[in-house]
């Protein structure tokens, strides 16, 4: 069986983002890049709370469009929405979670 997460529909998407508009920021990618302290910081988020704000610095958008799908790729996350620098991310808890979050 796949590990890979069905992909989220259209009116779950626009939930999401409206879940998310209020959300502050929870992880941030500085000028070190993506780092393998931001991938775990980035997996608790995510276990923690599901939909979570990532604010990627960097002025190059191709860059930060990089570091987004890496960051995707590594947490099992899937993009709900990428507005200038903010990353709206979202990732199901699972119980496979529960072991790997401590």
């Amino acid at each position: 069986m796949s590990n890979i997460e069905p992909l989220l529909t259209k009116q779950e998407i626009t939930e999401l983002k409206a879940r998310a508009h209020h959300l502050n920021p929870v992880v941030m990618v500085g000028q070190k890049g993506l780092t393998d302290a931001v991938i775990a910081e980035t997996r608790q988020a995510l276990h923690a709370h599901e939909l979570i704000k990532v604010r990627v610095f960097g002025d190059d958008r191709m860059e930060r469009i990089a570091i987004c799908e890496a960051l995707c790729a590594a947490t099992g996350a899937q993009l709900v929405q990428h507005i200038g620098k903010l990353l709206v991310l979202f990732r199901r808890r699972t119980e496979d979670d529960a072991d790997t979050a401590q």
